[in-house]
């Protein structure tokens, strides 16, 4: 399982033109759903996002996670993360987890997220537009 998380100022997600999902200051978690993953895997990366420290403190150290400075998550499926871009010039997704269980674990992952943190979501397998401003720029990577 995999989350790409940037630090953002604001962030929103849009279906049809329309804004689904919007945070000011948090994490925009993009996140990628493999095959083999679970809920106990769901339940590790969703300590890492909330624990992970890339806010500032008070002397400008990357010290505080977002719970600390009162930030919200914005959780967006995005299961190209679990391309596989080892070879050739076009990705392969056999590493991805089936929809259904990628949709399964996504629901359960943004559910852990909400009994700590206001976190909003995109709309699984939609066509979604992207928006934020991340604040840095800083943009992890975390994989369990």
């Amino acid at each position: 399982m995999i989350a790409l998380i940037q630090r953002v100022k604001q962030a929103s997600v849009s279906v049809d033109n329309q804004i689904i999902g919007q945070i000011d200051q948090g994490l925009l978690v993009l996140l990628g759903i493999e095959q083999g993953d679970n809920e106990q895997k769901a339940i590790r990366l969703r300590e890492k996002v909330l624990g992970y420290r890339i806010f500032s403190d008070d002397d400008g150290k990357m010290n505080l996670n977002v719970q600390q400075i009162n930030g919200k998550l914005l959780v967006v499926s995005q299961f190209t993360l679990a391309a596989d871009t080892q070879k050739g010039m076009r990705p392969s997704f056999t590493k991805g987890a089936s929809p259904a269980m990628a949709n399964e674990l996504y629901q359960f992952f943004v559910k852990q997220c909400r009994q700590h943190i206001e976190t909003q979501t995109g709309q699984f397998a939609a066509d979604m537009q992207v928006a934020l401003i991340n604040d840095g720029p800083v943009t992890f990577w975390l994989q369990v």
